[in-house]
């Protein structure tokens, strides 16, 4: 239903320069969008303007320039570093005679080859439905006419209504299925909250490192390789951090300039894991140039699905690409840990990464010195299934000392059930 790339593929690629900062975009992050939907770029037609043409996007004679481009290198599409409007669309394709594409168009396909998961593809196609449902007209001006002949006669309706009609039918469908996902997710967070396990969601500029760190962190094998969109589907890993316990790790899809809203709105629910986290791992590519650029345009989407009051570690990544590069943990004035510079590719700082978390989501500590008798064999069970026990020794009534250090929240859970079992407070075995 949808147009997808072809494998050999050839591309002109069109870039405007804007004096506005809002409206400019990278002509280098084109170029490595393009070779992530694997296609290949022929040439760069290149212009500066002060607002965009309303027929074109670009002037007539840049238009001119770009459709003798097509014919010279014989290419078979048109990729603009913009978002074009239906119409302008239409009036390039015509002059052009081949297809064109605009950014948002080139990230949902890069998106459709991504996904892997049933959700994830669902998610996809609710954006790809409606970002074509505006351009249905494209190409297409015989579906205007109202159909006709032999078993068509009656229904009144063009062909154009019925293609819009069962466009919206299949949303509906979509939102319907996605909705019971979105559910499912909530059970498994709500279930998190009772259990009182934090998590922890990375967020950050896509190629920036976050898979790498991800498998870096849990052993995992998710797919991670030195283009953008590598991860679209979100993972989640169990982790163990020192006198913190079991916390969860969720690797979400990487974020863009000018991430379509087709999108946004498309990836809501996973995106929830990232605006219900909570800290919020904030992963810097610290050898690129824009990094700045690229941590602004992280804030603004996590502004806009409503994480951005979530706390936040910055995490310095790709300091082996550094030449004075160092792994350290840099702290704040309350002494609380805010950046850590690491490398997610050698492994280097990654020992720092687990103490900066460990300091930030330590809760409170209680360390006592218990002294049971073996009565009461149950409640060591339950301290060691705890991991709270640091030292064991046995008394000479038989009674066994236990070195007990766990948080304040576990240890009120443990005095109510040892008072709900036996009948005594566990504050009485506190030596």
């Amino acid at each position: 239903m949808f147009e997808r790339f072809e494998s050999g593929e050839q591309a002109i690629l069109v870039h405007v320069d804007f004096p506005a900062e809002t409206d400019r975009e990278d002509l280098s992050e084109l170029k490595l969008l393009v070779a992530s939907a694997g296609v290949e770029t022929l040439a760069v037609v290149t212009a500066a303007r002060s607002t965009p043409s309303s027929r074109f996007f670009v002037g007539s004679g840049k238009a001119e320039e770009i459709a003798e481009a097509v014919k010279l290198h014989n290419a078979n599409i048109v990729i603009f570093n913009h978002s074009l409007s239906p119409t302008q669309e239409r009036n390039l394709e015509k002059l052009c005679q081949c297809r064109v594409l605009d950014r948002t168009g080139l990230i949902l396909d890069i998106f459709a080859q991504r996904a892997r998961t049933h959700e994830g593809k669902l998610q996809v196609e609710l954006a790809q439905l409606r970002h074509i449902s505006t351009r249905l007209v494209r190409g297409w001006t015989h579906l205007e006419r109202q159909k006709g002949g032999i078993g068509l006669r009656g229904p009144g309706e063009t062909q154009l209504e019925t293609d819009r009609r069962l466009i919206r039918g299949r949303i509906k469908n979509i939102l319907a299925r996605l909705e019971k996902v979105q559910k499912q997710r909530q059970q498994g967070r709500r279930a998190r909250q009772r259990a009182e396990i934090p998590t922890v969601s990375l967020v950050g500029y896509t190629n920036a490192g976050k898979s790498t760190l991800f498998n870096r962190i849990t052993e995992a094998e998710v797919y991670a390789a030195d283009q953008l969109f590598a991860t679209l589907d979100p993972t989640l890993r169990k982790i163990e951090v020192p006198d913190v316990g079991a916390i969860i790790l969720a690797d979400t899809v990487g974020f863009i300039r000018h991430l379509p809203h087709e999108l946004v709105a498309a990836f809501k629910a996973t995106l929830q894991e990232t605006q219900d986290a909570d800290l919020l791992l904030h992963v810097i590519d610290i050898s690129d140039e824009r990094q700045q650029e690229n941590m602004e345009q992280v804030s603004e989407v996590l502004e806009e699905i409503g994480a951005d009051e979530v706390p936040q570690l910055l995490i310095c990544n790709k300091i082996d690409r550094l030449d004075d590069g160092a792994a350290r943990i840099d702290y704040d004035d309350q002494n609380r840990p805010v950046r850590v510079w690491l490398s997610a590719q050698t492994g280097e700082g990654v020992d720092l990464l687990k103490q900066a978390l460990e300091q930030r989501l330590r809760p409170d500590m209680v360390n006592v010195v218990l002294r049971i008798p073996p009565s009461m064999g149950k409640l060591r069970g339950r301290l060691y299934a705890l991991n709270s026990v640091t030292e064991e020794a046995t008394c000479e009534d038989g009674a066994l000392a236990l070195k007990v250090r766990m948080s304040a929240v576990d240890w009120q859970r443990l005095c109510k059930q040892v008072a709900d079992e036996y009948g005594d407070s566990l504050q009485g075995f506190v030596e």
